[in-house]
């Protein structure tokens, strides 16, 4: 296992384990499974845990395995605070300590601001006097690290970055992902400012592996190197030294197996040009499948109603990939903000169409967004949210 050091001088595995996806079984966690593989992980150099409130079982599962197996003090655990369900600190020390309870510990190395997308969101969660209640954990070490998850664009992550002393930040990125999300100027941006960068969906939830087009495939059955889909794409990740730890919801040990064997083999800036043109052949590939040929370069931005054009085209691509998935991630980057940035707030002013390099017809796919993305269980909690005023 290699690893890197955060700016605090902690060493952490370039592969770290996300706790979200455990095998369930009769309703529940497959706690014995977890175990193994959980154990098996750490045995071979995985020391960066990544949970979360909201995660079912999860902090319970993991509190209970790294105790039973006194495995605390060789992991950190990174867990995150669900800020759109408080309305006050109080709220918000409640959590806190109901997460330390569940993970059987009395600190947390890396606690994260959970889907914090916006500057807004942060300015009202300062009024709240979250400032404040951060620093006094900070100050007792019940807190060792503080930063925020995201999944918003690179408009609004370098804001972010720059409105708090944050000591660390996670993001979704991937190959396919490279210039959507805060993508590679967010994590550009972010490692020059001495920030750790943690990685999510690194295979955007198993479609860069299990939902390839043929095309894709065949390209990567062709690599001289004899490299999977997830070891290319992991691979692709590690490569770029900006990238601190790449998250991986590893539920098998063939899985954790392969991951450990690509994680202590990959060197930062090793990549070869063939290596980089068989990374461009597979998306290419997979580009050939989407419904808007959006590169996610902003020129459309910002729109006078406020719509996060290049995600709502990330998600309608998405669709074709992985449905479930699609509607998630739009419902999480959209919604769960201070301002919405929903699809059907566009009003066919035609102002994006103007400066888009591609010439798409933005109005129309906006339309086919609004249409496929936001159905009935979409409308309910973007109803609920705006009448409980979470982020009002």
């Amino acid at each position: 296992m290699q690893y890197r050091t955060d700016r605090k001088g902690n060493k952490l595995s370039i592969l770290g384990y996300g706790c979200m996806r455990f095998t369930r079984s009769g309703g529940g966690i497959d706690y014995e499974k977890a175990e193994r593989e959980l154990k098996l992980a750490i045995e071979n150099g995985v020391n960066y845990l990544d949970t979360a409130y909201i995660y079912p079982g999860s902090e319970a599962l993991v509190g209970e395995i790294l105790e039973k197996n006194n495995l605390r003090d060789r992991v950190y655990i990174a867990t995150k605070l669900p800020h759109y369900m408080i309305r006050s600190v109080k709220g918000a020390e409640k959590m806190f300590r109901e997460e330390l309870k569940r993970l059987r510990t009395d600190h947390i190395d890396y606690y994260l601001m959970h889907m914090l997308n916006d500057l807004g969101t942060w300015e009202k969660l300062k009024k709240m006097g979250m400032e404040e209640w951060i620093a006094g954990k900070m100050a007792s070490g019940e807190i060792r690290n503080i930063g925020f998850s995201y999944h918003g664009n690179t408009t609004n992550f370098k804001p972010l970055l720059d409105a708090y002393d944050w000591d660390f930040c996670m993001v979704q990125y991937n190959y396919l992902d490279e210039n959507s999300q805060a993508g590679r100027e967010g994590v550009a941006y972010a490692a020059a400012k001495g920030l750790p960068v943690m990685i999510m969906e690194p295979l955007r939830g198993g479609e860069l592996t299990g939902l390839l087009p043929e095309a894709a495939k065949k390209a990567i059955a062709a690599d001289p190197k004899k490299r999977s889909a997830a070891e290319l794409a992991f691979s692709w990740l590690w490569n770029q030294p900006e990238v601190t730890c790449v998250l991986s919801g590893m539920n098998s040990e063939e899985m954790i197996a392969e991951n450990v064997r690509t994680a202590s083999g990959i060197k930062a800036d090793s990549f070869t040009t063939e290596d980089f043109a068989l990374i461009e052949a597979v998306r290419e590939a997979i580009n050939g499948t989407l419904r808007v040929r959006c590169t996610g370069c902003g020129y459309c931005m910002p729109c006078p109603k406020n719509v996060d054009i290049p995600g709502a085209f990330h998600a309608l691509n998405l669709l074709s990939l992985k449905k479930g998935s699609a509607k998630r991630q739009y419902l999480q980057s959209t919604v769960m903000r201070k301002t919405p940035t929903s699809a059907s707030q566009c009003v066919g002013c035609g102002k994006c169409e103007q400066h888009c390099p591609q010439h798409l017809p933005i109005r129309e796919k906006l339309k086919e967004a609004s249409s496929e993305l936001e159905t009935l269980p979409y409308r309910v909690v973007r109803f609920g949210i705006k009448t409980l005023k979470i982020y009002g």
